[in-house]
């Protein structure tokens, strides 16, 4: 037999352009907390606030919107950071001791953040070939010297160095070496221990010549750089941890490691200060472990404020994390969750101002910053506007939702709002408003929808870049817990001394992991959602703008239907609370649907029109009518060898030795079983493998080389009965004529159910069926041939378009599906997409991508892609991640592939499964347990920072001291590009430094980037930026 191999066309060139006009791939913005935050600066003139990480990650953040994002190159830890006031340049120092000076660059009403200098600190520093300067050692403090062109550098040596800003070199003959501080200390105080390290560097707001020095040993000594001499020395014994100094400069506190704090006079007559004017131990007399920093601001009105981190006491509270503050008789106690990284307050900085006046006081946490309004009785915590702590509870699940209407978005953040009411006194807002947000307001409103460990559901605002919480729902006060005790013990520990107050939102303990959420779905047109949780609890709420209290509706479903030989070993349900509860404004429960066994909700889905839910665990699906409160359907999809599916997530039954016992039999098995394969009904596949070669494709397309093998999966797999997904869809199922509700569901084992609903019609005028019983018969079943996990289902209209939302077509909010062409659908499992016809439900098209590809589809979404050129023009695909962390993009219903991207690190399997996608190309993952990476595979709809920072200070416009043309030009097209090119820009500047090469001065050109590439399509220097090599590559 001949073997005829057919060639592909060329590509279709009106094709590639329109794909590029569809398509491109862009992370855009992380919302969220910094992960592992490990420094934090504050400019009070630009009012911007800077925090670092341990990965090297530099975030600075103003007004709402107004984010930059940098990265070290070598990613070391950010151990301290320092404005230059209203210069918009931020100084870092590493752990490795080495220092960079980023920049805010403006270009054409835009900003964006860029490395200028490095500087790796010598152990031994060098001038002109001969220099006897002592051993520059580690830094532990830096200081900007108030001109704004130096820097003062404490080292562990004892000796400090200062710094050039503007060159980032060490300045000659301007050292202060321990020796000159020795020779000004009375002999007694000189013999015997060191010095030690320098632990604080502080400046005299009015005499910017004076420098306050302390030493670990507790010597405190202000040194005057215009005499270049001591002017005033403390003798302090105690080790000394940190210092502050007052605003007048009369007046010095330092805290100690013992637990206390000293005040020195800093304008007696004597230069010599032998005694502070008063010591104090807040939380004496028993032993206290350190206070690591120490703020003093006075107040127009009287009694300043001291406010400082630690200092509790050792025995009974060392295991706190606190910040003090106290202000004449008053003393609170902040107790955090996490532990304390750094604070701020926020006060004028003015010379005229004779008084601080702090407004507030920002707090950054390990896992959270907290914002506290120092001129509101109480001191109350301000709300965020961003930067809230995703994972105050851990997220276990995630949705998004689009084109929120209006009106329940007003109501969402009415109930927000009534949740954390703001005292009537406070005038306080956001005291970070630095910059400008010049992205436009968003066209529609987007819903970020999260599931916790501890039974909670926050709503986000998820339009722009800052993602803003509105709303969090509690399903926890539904089933009996022991939170009544827990809050009971916590507020007996209150009334206690110390005064501690619990500040923030972070709690990563749940009362009980069965409380988890496992799925979520919002019908954004009725207010109604359903809430599935980890011991198979179905919640169905309703939202309501008054609070009320009421009964909720118990109902329980059996999926196994009596079925023998299963006994379940996990854990039990949960008990709800009987009798009517309070519950405030908000989504309130109607109806409790409990699943037996109480496995975890595996899929969910709500049709509001119809008034149904379904869901599915490990054991089987079924559906619920809850208007009338009486379940439809159960079905069991156990297979008899399900053993697995019968312990649970939480079961602690099950015997290594049993484990290792199956685990030996799965692969004596497997051994014994490749022999048998050719006998049994997986011979097709052999078949089907054989013939690769020849078979014949449509004349445009060639043929692939090589299709990857892959082997069939046993039927008695365990947890083969998972259910996977779930879908309502009107459409024809049981002949080509009539067409109705049914609801479709996929297994773990490649099974596809399709149930034909009876659901009584509603009145004309009326959205609220008849109380009559809902019917559901099964209409088809469908075995895929290799058993692959069914991923998703979707039902297509007559012109291969998706089936709108329930409500949508019936209240003109959406085009009516075409009921007059077939129908298909659209079933996608882990190793091939497959379209079939109805009601027929024969093969159509596919597309193995296991075989092509290699990979298993883990997400799956279809997604309208609208054209950049032509605003009327778009087209709906069919968006899918796989376990590679690749984006493939498929025509649909042809699966042609469209593009692919790399999105995300094949080793990040917890960011593989948290991904959701958007309706409009968007998508969102978890690179930390804290921040959702944005990312968009769409050229047209893109949310990314687009902001600037009024900054007046001499720039030097005729000549870039630090970049070329070259540099110049591929930087100003990134003002205004996706985070990700600045991401890009950031991480290949250590090795290429934006169109320069490394090397020893760093002014290496490389070749650079095309200019009528860029003026082409400007978005694409994000690939540039990958891509970039020593010869320039064609475009």
């Amino acid at each position: 037999m001949m073997k005829f191999r057919f060639r592909r066309q060329g590509a279709d060139p009106q094709r590639e352009k329109l794909k590029q006009e569809l398509f491109a791939f862009h992370k855009t913005v992380e919302h969220g907390f910094p992960n592992q935050p490990s420094a934090l600066a504050f400019d009070p003139e630009l009012r911007i606030m800077a925090i670092g990480t341990r990965s090297g990650a530099v975030r600075i953040y103003g007004a709402p919107g107004v984010e930059f994002t940098g990265l070290h190159h070598n990613a070391a830890t950010v151990a301290q950071m320092h404005f230059l006031p209203g210069q918009g340049r931020l100084l870092t120092l590493l752990d490795d001791n080495s220092l960079h000076l980023w920049e805010i660059v403006p270009h054409n009403g835009c900003a964006h953040l860029e490395e200028m200098l490095s500087f790796q600190l010598p152990s031994r520093p060098v001038f002109d070939g001969a220099s006897t300067l002592p051993s520059l050692s580690r830094v532990t403090v830096v200081l900007l010297v108030a001109d704004g062109n130096r820097a003062a550098l404490g080292t562990e040596g004892g000796s400090v160095f200062f710094l050039n800003m503007d060159t980032l070199t060490l300045l000659e003959g301007q050292t202060l070496a321990p020796d000159e501080v020795l020779r000004s200390l009375p002999d007694d105080y000189r013999c015997g221990k060191a010095l030690g390290p320098v632990e604080s560097l502080q400046g005299h707001l009015q005499d910017p010549s004076k420098i306050l020095i302390g030493y670990s040993r507790g010597l405190l000594v202000i040194w005057s750089q215009t005499a270049h001499c001591v002017e005033r020395v403390f003798l302090g014994n105690q080790q000394l941890e940190s210092l502050c100094w007052e605003r007048s400069g009369s007046t010095v506190v330092s805290s100690h490691s013992d637990g206390s704090y000293a005040i020195w006079p800093a304008d007696s007559g004597s230069s010599l200060v032998l005694q502070p004017t008063a010591a104090t131990m807040p939380y004496g007399p028993f032993p206290c472990k350190a206070i690591n920093k120490i703020l003093w601001r006075n107040c127009e009105s009287g009694g300043h404020f001291i406010i400082f981190s630690g200092g509790m006491p050792r025995a009974s509270y060392g295991d706190r994390h606190c910040v003090s503050v106290l202000q004449a008789e008053t003393l609170v106690t902040l107790d955090f969750t996490s532990r304390v990284i750094d604070f701020f307050t926020v006060h004028s900085t003015l010379l005229e101002d004779e008084f601080d006046d702090p407004q507030a006081l920002a707090v950054l946490l390990e896992e959270e910053l907290v914002v506290l309004d120092l001129q509101t009785p109480g001191w109350p915590a301000v709300p965020a506007p961003y930067l809230a702590p995703l994972h105050s509870s851990a997220i276990t699940c995630s949705a998004h939702v689009a084109n929120v209407p209006a009106k329940l978005w007003a109501r969402l953040v009415s109930s927000g709002e009534q949740q954390s009411p703001q005292p009537t006194s406070s005038t306080s807002s956001w005291p970070i408003t630095g910059g400008q947000n010049l992205a436009q307001e968003p066209s529609q409103r987007g819903l970020l929808l999260t599931g916790h460990e501890d039974g909670t559901v926050r709503f986000w605002d998820a339009s722009g870049v800052a993602l803003r919480p509105l709303y969090k729902l509690s399903t926890a006060a539904l089933f009996q817990t022991d939170c009544e005790h827990a809050d009971s013990l916590a507020q007996a520990a209150e009334d206690d001394w110390p005064p501690f107050r619990k500040v923030g939102c972070f709690d990563p303990y749940s009362d009980d992991p069965r409380l988890g959420v496992q799925k979520v779905a919002l019908c954004k047109y009725t207010a109604r959602m359903v809430v599935a949780g980890t011991a198979g609890q179905v919640l169905v709420l309703e939202l309501s703008d008054v609070p009320a209290e009421q009964a909720v509706s118990v109902a329980s479903m059996d999926l196994l239907q009596d079925r023998e030989g299963f006994t379940w070993k996990g854990h039990d349900q949960l008990s709800p609370s009987t009798g009517p509860l309070p519950w405030p404004a908000g989504f309130q429960p109607q109806v409790l649907v409990q699943c037996l066994p109480p496995a975890a909700i595996t899929a969910v889905t709500l049709h509001t029109e119809w008034g149904l839910v379904a869901f599915g665990t490990s054991h089987g699906f079924g559906v619920f009518d809850y208007q009338r409160k009486s379940p439809v359907l159960a079905r069991c999809t156990l297979h008899p060898n399900d053993s697995l599916a019968m312990e649970g997530p939480l079961s602690r039954v099950k015997s290594l030795k049993k484990s290792l016992r199956q685990s030996f039999r799965r692969i004596r098995k497997s051994r014994v079983s490749g022999k048998k394969r050719a006998v049994n009904a997986s011979s097709k596949l052999q078949e089907a493998n054989a013939q690769l070669a020849e078979q014949a494709y449509p004349h445009d397309v060639e043929v692939t080389p090589v299709q990857r093998r892959i082997e069939p999966r046993s039927a008695d797999d365990s947890l083969s009965g998972v259910v996977r997904c779930l879908y309502f869809a009107d459409t024809f199922l049981r002949d080509a004529v009539h067409h109705g509700p049914t609801l479709w569901a996929g297994t773990n084992s490649g099974s596809v159910f399709a149930y034909a609903l009876e659901v009584p019609a509603a009145a004309t005028g009326s959205e609220k069926r008849p109380e009559q019983a809902v019917e559901a018969v099964l209409g088809k079943e469908v075995q895929l041939m290799h058993r692959a996990p069914v991923v998703a289902v979707t039902v297509l209209d007559g012109r291969g378009r998706p089936l709108p939302e329930p409500y949508e077509a019936s209240r003109d909010l959406a085009q009516a599906p075409d009921m007059q062409g077939g129908h298909a659908v659209l079933i996608a499992s882990e190793e091939q997409f497959k379209v079939f016809t109805l009601p027929k439900v024969s093969a159509k098209t596919k597309f193995k991508l296991t075989a092509h590809e290699g990979c298993r589809v883990r997400k799956v979404a279809l997604a309208t892609f609208a054209s950049v050129a032509c605003e009327d023009y778009a087209e709906t695909c069919l968006a899918c991640l796989t376990n590679l962390g690749d984006v493939h993009v498929f025509s649909v219903p042809g699966l042609r592939p469209q593009v692919h991207y790399s999105c995300i690190r094949k080793e990040d399997i917890s960011g593989i499964a948290s991904c959701v996608f958007t309706r409009h190309g968007q998508g969102f993952y978890l690179i930390s347990p804290s921040e959702f990476e944005r990312f968009s595979l769409s050229a047209r709809n893109i949310t990314e920072p687009l902001c600037s920072l009024d900054i007046r200070w001499p720039r030097d416009t005729t000549c870039d001291r630090h970049s070329g043309a070259v540099r110049g030009h591929a930087l100003a097209h990134l003002h205004g590009l996706s985070h990700q090119c600045r991401h890009h820009a950031g991480h290949y500047r250590g090795r290429y430094n934006g169109g320069y090469q490394e090397g020893p001065d760093r002014r290496t050109l490389s070749p650079p980037v095309p200019p009528q590439a860029l003026q082409r399509n400007p978005r694409r220097i994000c690939g540039m930026w990958r891509k970039m090599r020593p010869t320039p590559a064609p475009f």
